[in-house]
């Protein structure tokens, strides 16, 4: 018979994790990250370049069939990422379904016999000898930075300027409380639909919640026309400053501009202290006030209480807007196996909806919040892995 006590003992059981690193990071080739210095709490400081899929030269017919393909009913568009893909350009076709397949089956087709076998080259037996073996290897040298390395950054712009890479300091295999600090699927997702549906957030005022790096703040700004990116954390707000002078090539000839600023969901109020770094002008507050009307969080989902202060947060802000307000929260439903419900759960995303919800059926006679899923069915422009988990809400903040 089982004590009643230890039982609850044992429901209450949690696993922690010391680490935790982004899959970005992880199936990115480590050729991309190159480390660049320390930070001020001693985590090294990662400098990784992510290549945009939409050559310049193609922007304005991207521009051109993107309004086609807004025409066309939602059911057409959910027959799938080739039909969609072949109208926006050729440097988007192999991002789809259908071509990744026909891709891999031609790199496979390589490989096979006459018979239609497959044939696995294997390294020579005869090479046995270690020295042999090592050349046989890829070597790979760490670069070492000194502090003087300014100049590495000045390199990295000159060649920016020239192709459509943007360039994200980071960290990796932080602890939770530092997760803002590495680059995560849900940010690239709501980047496509940016990128996707550019036209539509010309010349917006936008708010960023949660920016993190500040890559999403960033290709918004290649639009928009002002975008408050906002997190907490001095360490965090001066990385996302550096990734936003590191990106200037792409948002200055734009007309776009970011601010980074402090917003603290746990506070009632904007921080306006004229000492702190990152701090809001009461003009900065004014103009968000009277102009903003998207708002986007990407992938912060993770945490039961700040889910929560992230909707009080909104339900703040939208109360305060001029303007009735979209929002657009991207999120990766993260599945695990739980001793208290011997069963994979995932009760980060579960409390998100039910949060979302509550906020759809909220009583008030000032502001309607509806909310809807918005199909994933349009092209990649940046390169990860788009895994069914990922899900993009849309919420529509409008006064009565």
């Amino acid at each position: 018979m089982v004590d009643v006590a230890k039982k609850e003992t044992m429901d209450d059981i949690t696993f922690r994790s010391d680490t935790v690193l982004s899959d970005v990071h992880l199936h990115t080739p480590s050729k991309r990250h190159l480390m660049v210095r320390l930070n001020t709490v001693g985590q090294p400081v990662f400098l990784s370049q992510f290549q945009l899929l939409l050559n310049k030269n193609n922007w304005e017919s991207e521009r051109k069939n993107e309004k086609e393909l807004t025409t066309e009913n939602m059911g057409h568009q959910t027959r799938g990422g080739k039909e969609l893909c072949d109208k926006g350009g050729s440097n988007l076709d192999f991002l789809n379904k259908n071509g990744r397949e026909a891709n891999n089956f031609k790199g496979i087709e390589a490989l096979l016999d006459d018979d239609g076998d497959l044939e696995v080259v294997r390294r020579p037996r005869y090479v046995s000898d270690p020295e042999v073996e090592d050349l046989s290897r890829d070597k790979v040298y760490p670069i070492i930075l000194t502090k003087g390395g300014e100049g590495i950054f000045e390199d990295a712009k000159q060649e920016s300027i020239h192709n459509n890479i943007i360039k994200i300091e980071h960290t990796m295999a932080t602890t939770l409380e530092d997760v803002g600090k590495q680059v995560w699927r849900g940010a690239f997702l709501l980047a496509d639909y940016i990128l996707f549906k550019r036209d539509m957030f010309r010349c917006c005022t936008v708010l960023e919640l949660g920016g993190g790096t500040g890559i999403t703040s960033i290709v918004m700004a290649m639009v928009a026309k002002t975008v408050y990116c906002t997190d907490v954390g001095e360490d965090l707000l001066a990385m996302c400053e550096q990734n936003v002078t590191l990106n200037k090539h792409l948002t200055e000839p734009e007309g776009g501009e970011v601010k980074v600023k402090e917003l603290d969901w746990l506070k009632d109020e904007f921080c306006t202290d004229p000492e702190a770094p990152y701090s809001w002008s009461e003009a900065e507050i004014a103009d968000l006030h009277d102009h903003t009307t998207v708002i986007l969080a990407a992938d912060v989902f993770y945490d039961d209480d700040l889910t929560d202060a992230l909707f009080k947060t909104l339900y703040k802000i939208t109360h305060n807007l001029k303007n009735s307000c979209t929002i657009y929260l991207s999120i990766e439903k993260r599945l695990n196996f739980t001793l208290r419900h011997m069963d994979i759960t995932c009760e980060a995303y579960n409390h998100f909806r039910n949060t979302l919800n509550d906020l759809e059926t909220l009583q008030d006679s000032k502001m309607k919040y509806t909310s809807e899923p918005i199909k994933l069915a349009f092209c990649q422009f940046l390169v990860y892995e788009r895994i069914e988990q990922l899900e993009l809400w849309k919420i529509i903040a409008e006064p009565l």
